[in-house]
């Protein structure tokens, strides 16, 4: 059984992938980790299944009925000034299939000093851009397949330039609650701009996700497997750090090999305990890794590392994320039951 699941998840990323992701799409911030879980664990997770109301920004399909009445508040820094922010909230009306979910994700820029054309100081500015979502997801008949959507309303604005979009994520996920396995899809930032920064449309960082995760039998851990960015086959980045010189004085661009490119889709994590109140968490990121490397230095890029502490009604979560040696980020979360 878990052999034909493993092919499925393998099939799809074959499939449905078609180079360098960034700098391409409005509305970055959109695919920012939603958790210290999800970024202790390598980001962009979505197999997971429980009372973690988080996973539904990047999954609409892990919205159920445990997760009611969760409050859970997420804060972090990126790299200087820049501070970033998540809410979700869940509410049943039905025990059976009435949840909904609702989020918001910010990132502030902070404060930029305004230069004209002349070098000549103006003011200084500020850039921000905010999310809110609201989320239904549906167990089909006779199934163990849940499906769910995502409705997100988007403003950004960049010093005196001003956007305002929409956009839908779409999810399904199945759980195997016999071997403990979960395999899961997501189709992420469908959508457009309703109004532009001045007046040429662009378009949303669409992505595709697959993702495996399995608890195992004897051993307390749930390991997690995540294929990232499947629109898109060639996500390969040339290194500069690693451009070979020539005799004339110029240089060659790193070349990326075919499987050192389909690595690049390639996100793994594992939390040891994840049904206790105490989870220790690890992950790997390869694109990361790949791409922030520095040569003959290592700095251990793509690692991200995590703890949870959950007492009573309220659980504590916190995640390191290693990118370069001059920047790495910290995100805190705080979870509350409310009933």
């Amino acid at each position: 059984m878990f052999q034909k699941q493993l092919f499925f998840v393998l099939f799809i990323s074959t499939t449905l992938s078609f180079g360098q992701v960034g700098g391409k799409s409005v509305y970055q911030f959109l695919d920012l980790v939603t958790s210290p879980r999800q970024a202790a664990l390598g980001g962009k997770l979505i197999t997971i299944y429980d009372t973690d109301v988080n996973q539904a920004m990047f999954n609409p399909a892990a919205i159920n009925a445990e997760m009611d009445n969760h409050l859970s508040l997420n804060y972090g820094s990126l790299f200087g000034e820049v501070t970033y922010g998540t809410a979700s909230y869940a509410y049943t009306f039905d025990r059976r299939t009435q949840t909904f979910h609702a989020g918001v994700n910010y990132v502030n820029y902070g404060s930029f000093a305004g230069y004209d054309e002349n070098g000549l100081e103006t003011s200084s500015f500020t850039g921000s851009e905010i999310a809110l979502s609201v989320g239904y997801a549906y167990n089909l008949p006779y199934t163990d397949i849940y499906v769910g959507g995502n409705a997100k309303l988007i403003s950004s604005t960049l010093e005196s330039y001003n956007s305002f979009g929409g956009a839908i994520d779409l999810g399904a996920i199945y759980v195997d609650e016999y071997n403990d396995i979960n395999i899961a899809l997501a189709i992420r930032n469908i959508g457009t701009q309703f109004t532009t920064y001045a007046g040429a449309n662009e378009k949303l960082p669409l992505e595709i996700i697959a993702g495996i995760s399995q608890e195992l039998e004897h051993v307390p851990l749930r390991w997690h497997l995540t294929l990232e960015n499947l629109q898109q086959w060639d996500v390969s980045f040339s290194n500069p750090a690693r451009a070979q010189g020539n005799i004339d004085g110029g240089s060659t661009p790193e070349k990326v090999s075919f499987f050192n490119n389909a690595l690049r889709h390639l996100i793994v994590g594992a939390e040891l305990f994840p049904e206790k109140a105490f989870n220790i968490r690890m992950g790997y990121n390869f694109r990361r890794g790949q791409e922030l490397s520095i040569e003959e230095q290592r700095n251990f890029s793509g690692i991200s590392l995590g703890i949870g502490l959950r007492f009573n009604k309220i659980k504590f979560d916190y995640s390191y994320s290693r990118y370069t040696l001059a920047a790495n980020t910290s995100l805190f979360g705080l979870t509350i039951n409310l009933q």
